[in-house]
């Protein structure tokens, strides 16, 4: 099983809002596309769902940016997935004429596969994968970025 790019994007957006410094300006969707090295246009997509989720705040403007408005102490990973992911089944039976399909249990298995999965990823919320050494990171690049945009310079990519 592999969680699509735009479940991955979703999932850097909220770490790296979870674990930047908010104190110091506040995050943009460009600052993370160009931090990831993700397409802007693909970044605006995933910010624009994340919103619509109700998990993040797009604050336009001059001086405007993300915010997180999920409490990372209780956002469950899981449910983040879920969102992202939608309800499709691994392998979709219906589309495919299979011989097989009236007595295979295939389906099944890989239905409890995904549900264990998600069972698993809600074990952990966001605030357990954005502390530490990787809150840290965050903000050593949330600081870096804003360094030469501080001195006047323009980042150009």
């Amino acid at each position: 099983m592999r969680i699509t790019r735009f479940s991955d994007i979703g999932l850097r957006v909220l770490i790296y809002l979870a674990g930047a410094d908010k104190h110091r300006a506040l995050v943009t969707a460009a600052e993370i596309s160009r931090q990831f090295d993700i397409p802007l246009n693909h970044m605006v997509k995933v910010v624009g769902q994340l919103a619509r989720c109700g998990w993040i705040q797009a604050l336009r403007g001059r001086n405007g940016g993300l915010l997180l408005l999920a409490d990372p102490t209780t956002l469950r990973l899981g449910s983040v997935l879920r969102q992202l992911e939608g309800d499709a089944e691994l392998v979709d039976c219906e589309a495919q004429q299979c011989q097989l399909s009236k007595h295979c249990f295939l389906r099944g298995a890989l239905a409890t596969g995904l549900r264990a999965f998600y069972d698993a990823m809600d074990q952990y919320v966001l605030a357990d994968v954005s502390g530490g050494v990787v809150g840290e990171q965050i903000i050593v690049m949330h600081r870096k970025f804003l360094e030469p945009l501080a001195h006047g310079d323009f980042v150009v990519k």
